[in-house]
Parts: structure tokens; sequence; C-alpha cells
């Protein structure tokens, strides 16, 4: 009996499911191009019917006009995003509803510009935040992608990393000494925004697993403690300490710079999932810039 039937049948199976992917990679393609070709339609009409005309009134303070729309006309006219944008939409909004109680005339000028059939019912605010939105999807999506990734490499299904609000942080290899242990072992270390997973390297010769990692601990970093027990000079290396209610780990490595990052990582966890979208110092930054002008309006 001849097998090639069979195999003629495998082939067809195979550019039949080539064929599905590249019309789904298509269908995506316009859709993201449709998208964006909507978003900066959106931003143009900010562009074109608030900030130029606002800025030749005089209608708002040059400060106030560049508190609301600076971070709208650097998107709109580089097509970036930067997490200093990020942050500064947040403020905006908040700035942006206090200059509508207090400025009669920007408010008037709001509501008249919005009757403009090009805003298809849509307020200013809604346009204000499209770029934060973005960005915060754009976010979500790679986190998504990160976990997704990590779980793959993960041996078996013991451990499920796929939790919501959850966010990833960081990957690597780093020497971890237990306090039982007599010297410290490479392992590869997760850390995500709540738990740190510690895994080795299945067995290379392995059928199925070669490339995979198998889960030792998952650390829960609500109550971790973590101290930076050396590495503190530019002397080589570093050691950091996490103090769990019924553990303790040690995290080493030889290279002061990675060391550094971990823990401004680690650091990082324990401030929520909010504080790794955006980084306390730009928050801190944008903060105190919102109050010096609330004061000098």
């Amino acid at each position: 009996m001849s097998v090639y039937p069979k195999q003629y049948a495998d082939v067809n199976i195979v550019e039949e499911q080539r064929a599905k992917w590249e019309k789904k990679r298509i269908r995506t393609t316009k859709e993201l191009i449709e998208t964006e070709r909507r978003y900066f339609e959106q931003l143009e009409l900010v562009s074109m019917y608030f900030i130029e005309i606002l800025k030749a009134k005089g209608t708002l303070k040059p400060n106030i006009h560049d508190a609301i729309f600076s971070s709208i006309k650097l998107i709109h006219s580089y097509r970036a995003y930067f997490v200093l944008i990020c942050v500064n939409q947040k403020l905006l909004v908040v700035y942006f509803k206090i200059q509508i109680k207090k400025n009669k005339s920007f408010a008037r000028f709001k509501k008249l510009q919005e009757t403009r059939p090009e805003f298809r019912g849509l307020v200013l605010e809604d346009l204000l935040t499209l770029p934060l939105q973005r960005i915060q999807h754009a976010r979500k999506r790679e986190n998504y992608q990160n976990i997704h990734r990590v779980q793959k490499l993960l041996k078996g299904r013991k451990t499920m990393v796929l939790a919501s609000g959850r966010w990833y942080i960081r990957e690597g290899w780093i020497n971890v000494l237990h306090p039982k242990s007599k010297e410290a072992k490479q392992k590869m270390v997760f850390l995500f925004s709540d738990i740190l997973l510690v895994t080795k390297p299945c067995h290379p010769l392995h059928p199925t697993n070669s490339n995979k990692f198998s889960c030792q601990a998952v650390y829960p970093l609500l109550e971790c403690s973590v101290d930076k027990v050396f590495g503190y000079t530019r002397s080589q290396g570093g050691l950091i300490s996490l103090t769990f209610p019924h553990e303790k780990l040690l995290l080493m490595s030889n290279d002061q710079e990675d060391i550094n990052d971990w823990y401004r990582s680690l650091i990082e966890s324990q401030k929520g999932a909010d504080w790794v979208i955006i980084t306390g110092a730009i928050q801190y930054h944008s903060l105190k810039t919102l109050q010096t002008m609330q004061l000098a309006n």
C-alpha cells in the first residue's frame, strides 16, 4: 500500500494552515492601519480646532496651554509614545477640569467647538485621554505576551503564571542562596508584580522539556522585605536579602550593574502594578510641576 497519498494529505493540511495564518495576518494588519488612521484623525481635531485657535486667541495662559496640549502636539508631530506623556495625560485631565471651572471663556469655546459635525458627539475630554488609552492598551498587550511566553517556558501546568492584575517585570540568571543550602546555585528567576519565580533548567536530553524550566519555588512579594546587603559601593558585585514571613532568600551576583537592576526591580514590584507601568520618579516630578503651575495660576 502506497504511503504517498497520506504524505500529500499532510502537505495539504500544512498549506491550508499557512494560508489561514496569512489571511489572519493580512486582516490584522488592515485593522491596525485603520485603527491608527482613526486615532490620528481624532488627534487632528484637537490640533486644528483647539490648540492653534486657543493659542492665537490667547484664551489660556501659555503655561496652562502647554500643560493641557503639549503632549498631544508631540504625539501628533512625531507619532511616538513616551512614559512621560503617559504621566502628563493623567495630570492634564485634572488640570483641564480646574480650567473648565475657573476659565469661563475657555469653557464656552470648548462647548462651541464640540458642536462641530467633525467631532461626531465626542468631547475634548475624550480626545485628550486617547494617548493614555493607547499606551495602556499597548502595555497590557505586551505584558500578556510576556506572561504567556513565561508560561510556555515552564514545565507542565502546575505553576500558573497567567493571573488577573499580574505584571511581568524582568527575568534573568542569578545566583540564589537558600539558608539551608551550603552554596549558591545559578537559577533562572522570573519577577512579576506580585510573585518571584525561582526555576532551574530541565535536563538538556529530556525528550520534550529540554528547552524548558522547572519551577522550584513561588515567593509572594506582598509581605517581602528587600534589603541590599552588599553593593552600595562601586566594588564588584553585591547581595540582596529577601525576607518572607517564614523564609529567607539571598540573591547574589558578581555584576554590580546587574545586582543594582535587580534591587530596583524588586523595590518596584513592591509598589504595585501601577508603579510598574509608570516609574515613581516621573510621577513625582510631574506632580510637583502641576502643584507649581496651580500656585502660579
